[in-house]
């Protein structure tokens, strides 16, 4: 545990390192994804408290997903790392008023119309997965922008919600100015005896030790594809590999054009490139992106170019019917035929045709994956399928690969089998 000393002189910041780490942290906007009994309740109290401390004229808010669970996660914390400096406290109302006049007020975020109109030094949002995002779009970062006050956003995921999206984007270059964000689990408290880590892991479930424990954003799948089934390799494919695409066509609207807040959920083209031989599929690699109409027939005919595919496979409809212009126009002037074939949902769930297509591969090891940048992202797909918290571009141009191959070398072996009548009088 480490100390710091406040200008009260009675008054001691103590905190773990990882705790430290955080509050120590210039950055104006924090987010910290934790596990359960890291320390987050703590952490946040003394951010509120150093705060409102240190502001001239403007409160600072606590916000809970609701006010009752303001007051049972932090109210009693409060009262307790405070008493040095507290002036008066309301306790139906939620708020610390401190001996410098400033203000600690417990809000939940189910009544926003109480945040409204007023201007906020700092805010601490708790377990914000569990609130509307627009509490914080359209609240609580209007209030901050006067005083330029700050943010800590501190939970555990539940799943790929808006918090991971916000978790996401505070790792993220162009807002490292102002943004940062922490991952910790519940063993980076060094106060946790490591017996009771054990003891949850072994009464809970896996996916639910993972995401309270860990802090994982993992989404709530099925397990209908095991991690142990994936199969990435180094190397190159088989020398008598005959090679198709399948493709899984998103919006033409590039993302560089697209607002903000629907970038983060738009789907992904997806194309697949697999040499299929008589063992299994080599999938050399998956390219994905968001791309304008153009962009994406000229990745279509440049991988075309690249593979040589037997069939290249694209999904049937509106898209398909947009695209193939392009890919015609495009390839009269690049001398680039590639054989296209409609592939269809063949009047099944698309999570029915996935699992069809590509369970009983992957579960009998006659899939492999090419080692490649690609990977990650293709396994996110695949541990949290089905969700509709991730996407499954990658998996759904995979799994079309099913409609177009044919093992290699079956009409060199049918020329081999010798021919004769059966039956006389069926002719067959």
């Amino acid at each position: 545990m480490q100390s710091i000393q406040t200008p009260m002189s009675d008054l001691q910041v103590r905190l773990h390192p990882r705790q430290l780490d955080v509050f120590s942290s210039t950055s104006r906007f924090k987010v910290v994804a934790a596990g359960r009994r890291f320390g987050k309740t703590r952490l946040a109290a003394w951010v509120l408290i150093l705060m409102a401390l240190q502001s001239d004229q403007d409160d600072v808010f606590y916000v809970a997903p609701t006010f009752q669970q303001a007051k049972d996660i932090i109210w009693g914390t409060l009262k307790e790392l405070a008493r040095p400096v507290i002036a008066g406290v309301h306790e139906n109302t939620g708020v610390l008023t401190l001996i410098n006049g400033r203000k600690i007020y417990l809000k939940g975020s189910d009544r926003p119309d109480t945040m409204r109109g007023v201007g906020l030094a700092h805010v601490v949002i708790d377990e914000y997965a569990d609130m509307k995002p627009n509490v914080w779009e359209q609240i609580l970062r209007p209030a901050l922008s006067i005083s330029r006050g700050g943010a800590m956003f501190i939970g555990t995921p539940k799943g790929r919600n808006h918090f991971y999206d916000l978790y996401v984007d505070a790792q993220k270059e162009e807002n490292a100015a102002e943004w940062q964000a922490w991952h910790f689990t519940s063993m980076d408290n060094p106060f946790i005896d490591p017996s009771e880590i054990e003891a949850a892991k072994k009464s809970m479930s896996s996916f639910s030790f993972r995401q309270e424990f860990l802090a994982s954003f993992e989404a709530s799948g099925s397990e209908i594809f095991r991690e142990e089934w994936l199969n990435f390799v180094d190397g190159e494919a088989p020398a008598d590999s005959e090679w198709y695409m399948a493709i899984d066509l998103a919006g033409f609207e590039s993302v560089g054009t697209a607002p903000s807040a629907r970038k983060r959920r738009l789907d992904e083209t997806a194309i697949s490139i697999v040499g299929v031989t008589e063992p299994g599929w080599w999938v050399d690699d998956i390219v994905h992106g968001r791309w304008d109409i153009k962009k994406t027939a000229h990745q279509i005919l440049m991988l075309a170019d690249k593979y040589k595919p037997k069939i290249v496979g694209i999904e049937k409809g509106s898209l398909n019917n947009a695209v193939r212009p392009y890919i015609m126009d495009l390839g009269r002037q690049l001398n680039i035929f590639p054989y296209i074939q409609d592939v269809t949902h063949g009047n099944r769930k698309k999570n029915d045709r996935i699992i069809w297509a590509l369970q009983g591969r992957f579960e009998h090891g006659k899939i492999r994956l090419r080692k490649g940048d690609w990977n990650e992202w293709f396994r996110d797909q695949y541990l949290n399928f089905p969700t509709p918290l991730v996407h499954d571009d990658g998996l759904d141009s995979l799994a079309y690969i099913d409609q177009i191959a044919t093992t290699p070398n079956l009409e060199a072996y049918d020329d081999q089998v010798e021919w004769g009548i059966m039956d006389p009088i069926a002719g067959y």
